[in-house]
C-alpha cells in the first residue's frame, strides 16, 4: 500500500472534521480555564487521528466485504479496497497497525491524566469500532448522525479540555478498592456541552448529507439510515434547521456571557452556509453537493476557534 492509496483507504480529507473540536478544545481551555499542558495535547492529537484513521479504514473495508452494488460513482471511485485494488490482508494490516498506535498513545496519555480519561477513551474506541463493525454496524442504522455528531463534535472536544484540566477538580474519578467515585460539576459540564454543540451539529450534518447523497445506493446495500426513515425531504429539513440551532446556541452563550461577544462574528458565516444549505436543497450527490456539509464544518469551526483565540489575544 503506497501513500496515495493508503490516505484514499483512510480519507484523509475527512481528518479535519474531528481535528477541529480537538483545536476548539485547546482554546476553549486557554480562554476558560487558562490552562494547557502541551505533552498531553500531543499525545491525544496522536492517539485521535490514528484512531479516526483506523475507523474510517474498517467502515471502508466493512463496505467493501458487504457491498452487495460494486459499480456506480458512490463505490468504484470512493472506496479504496476498489479503486487501488487492496488486499483485505494489506486492509487488516493497515487497520491494526494504526490501532496499536492509537492505543499506546492513550494509555500514555492515561498513565499521565487519570481513570477518567482511560473510561472515556475506552467507550470511544468501542464507539468507534462498533459504527462501522458488527453485525449491525452503528453506520447501516438511523443512528449515525447521532452517535458521529456527539462522539466527534462533544467527546473530542470536552476531552481536549478535561487533559488540560484533569487536576482542577471540575471533574474527576478515583477509585478506592472496588469502589469508583465520580466528581462532576453539573453547571461546567452543561457549559462545555453547550460549547461544542455547534460543532456537534455541523459534524452530524456531515454524515446526514452524506447518508442523503447515498439514500439510494444505500438502500441496495442495506444500510438503512438516518434519510431512509426520515424522507429525503425531512432530511433535508433536519439538514437545514440544525444549522440554525447552532447559531441561536452561540448568541445565548454570548449573552450569558460564556463567550465573549467577540463571538458573535461567527454569525457573518450564517451567509455562506445558507447558500451551501441552497446548493444541497437542490441536488444531493457526493460528486457535486456533498462538500457543502464539510465547508459549512470547517466555516463554522474555524470562526469559533479564530474568535477566540482573538480574544485570548486581547486579554
Amino acid at each position: 500500500m503506497n501513500v496515495k492509496s493508503f490516505f484514499k483507504f483512510v480519507e484523509i480529507q475527512t481528518k479535519l472534521a474531528s481535528v477541529l473540536p480537538f483545536l476548539l478544545g485547546i482554546v476553549f481551555a486557554i480562554y476558560r480555564y487558562d490552562n494547557f499542558n502541551i505533552f498531553n495535547v500531543v499525545l491525544m492529537f496522536i492517539s485521535l487521528v490514528f484512531f479516526d484513521m483506523t475507523t474510517t479504514a474498517i467502515n471502508n473495508y466493512i463496505d467493501f466485504k458487504k457491498a452487495n452494488k460494486k459499480e456506480g460513482y458512490n463505490f468504484e471511485k470512493h472506496n479504496a479496497m476498489v479503486k487501488y485494488n487492496l488486499s483485505p490482508n494489506q486492509a487488516k494490516i493497515t487497520i491494526f497497525t494504526m490501532l496499536t498506535i492509537a492505543v499506546i498513545t492513550g494509555l500514555i496519555l492515561f498513565s499521565l491524566t487519570d481513570w477518567f480519561v482511560l473510561l472515556i477513551g475506552v467507550i470511544s474506541f468501542i464507539t468507534g469500532i462498533l459504527y462501522s463493525y458488527g453485525p449491525i454496524p452503528i453506520s447501516r442504522m438511523p443512528l449515525g448522525e447521532i452517535f458521529s455528531g456527539f462522539f466527534m463534535g462533544f467527546v473530542i472536544f470536552f476531552l481536549t479540555v478535561y487533559i488540560n484540566i484533569f487536576n482542577t477538580e471540575i471533574i474527576s474519578i478515583s477509585n478506592e478498592g472496588f469502589n469508583i467515585y465520580l466528581f462532576l460539576n453539573l453547571k461546567e459540564f452543561l457549559v462545555l456541552f453547550f460549547v461544542s454543540f455547534p460543532l456537534v451539529i455541523t459534524i452530524a450534518n456531515i454524515m446526514l448529507a452524506n447518508n442523503t447523497s447515498d439514500l439510494e445506493d444505500d438502500i441496495v446495500n442495506n444500510r438503512y439510515t438516518l434519510p431512509y426513515y426520515l424522507g429525503r425531504e425531512n432530511a433535508l429539513k433536519l439538514f437545514k434547521w440544525s444549522y440554525y440551532i447552532g447559531f441561536i446556541d452561540i448568541i445565548i452563550l454570548t449573552i450569558l456571557g460564556i463567550l465573549p461577544w467577540i463571538s458573535l462574528l461567527i454569525l457573518l458565516v450564517i451567509i455562506p452556509v445558507q447558500k451551501n444549505i441552497k446548493k444541497f436543497e437542490k441536488i444531493q450527490t457526493k460528486k457535486d453537493t456533498f462538500v457543502v456539509s464539510v465547508q459549512n464544518h470547517f466555516m463554522i469551526s474555524f470562526s469559533f476557534i479564530a474568535t477566540l483565540l482573538v480574544q485570548i489575544l486581547l486579554l
